[in-house]
């Protein structure tokens, strides 16, 4: 009995880390990074589309909240890892859609040349999600599609009325979106709607934080709570 049980403390001790348990805890950034490794080895054989996307997705989180130094390497391999799940599964949202989220954070971080250089392939894969499925994530391509139009320069097809279009056909998903509602309230400030951008980052302040992306909620939190502090000086 005792040889039994300590054989089966062994297997257990042994049983492989759970990446979706640690991506979850991707707070500390070393959980991400965890889940990010497990991922990728999976990924490697190039057939493992529900890997492949996760990868994708560690590492938009990781190139936008990791050590500085880091994240230019980690958004560039996120932007391959979203290309090959489109790849292996076109008809499906997720590679397509964390693909074109590395590919944004690149551009907005990484000056000029990154920008001209992923504008249209981030357009194309947001469209290709939109017309997969504009429900998917809550309305996730009309938000990052009001996002793109508000960041973009209008000489290179930016529009403000458009992308306020889009944020506003996302929250018919979640109304309560703190992405989707402080992407519109960056969005009125630039259209000059004061009042309606302080309602619109009160609105983010007053959001439940949902489990699966809470993260995410208190990310957005943060900012409008600033934007608020901003526009009251």
């Amino acid at each position: 009995m005792a040889f039994y049980f300590a054989a089966s403390v062994s297997i257990t001790a042994q049983a492989p880390a759970d990446p979706d348990a640690l991506y979850r805890q991707r707070e500390r950034i070393e959980s991400a990074q965890q889940a990010a490794d497990i991922w990728g080895a999976r990924a490697k054989a190039g057939t493992d589309f529900e890997a492949t996307w996760k990868l994708a997705k560690a590492c938009y989180w990781i190139g936008t909240h990791g050590p500085e130094p880091d994240r230019r390497a980690a958004l560039e391999r996120g932007v391959a890892a979203g290309e090959q799940a489109a790849k292996l599964q076109p008809a499906k949202p997720e590679g397509h859609f964390w693909g074109a989220a590395n590919m944004g954070a690149l551009a907005e971080s990484f000056g000029l040349s990154q920008g001209l250089k992923y504008r249209g392939r981030i357009k194309e894969a947001l469209l290709k999600v939109l017309a997969i499925d504009p429900a998917w994530e809550q309305g996730s391509a009309d938000r990052a599609l009001g996002w793109w139009y508000h960041r973009v320069p209008g000489l290179f097809g930016g529009s403000e009325a458009t992308a306020e279009d889009h944020l506003r056909k996302a929250l018919a998903y979640n109304p309560q979106s703190t992405a989707t509602l402080y992407f519109l309230g960056e969005v009125l400030l630039e259209r000059g709607k004061k009042a309606d951008a302080k309602t619109t980052f009160q609105q983010v302040l007053d959001a439940p934080i949902l489990p699966d992306w809470a993260p995410e909620d208190r990310d957005f939190k943060a900012k409008a709570k600033a934007s608020l502090a901003a526009l009251a000086r």
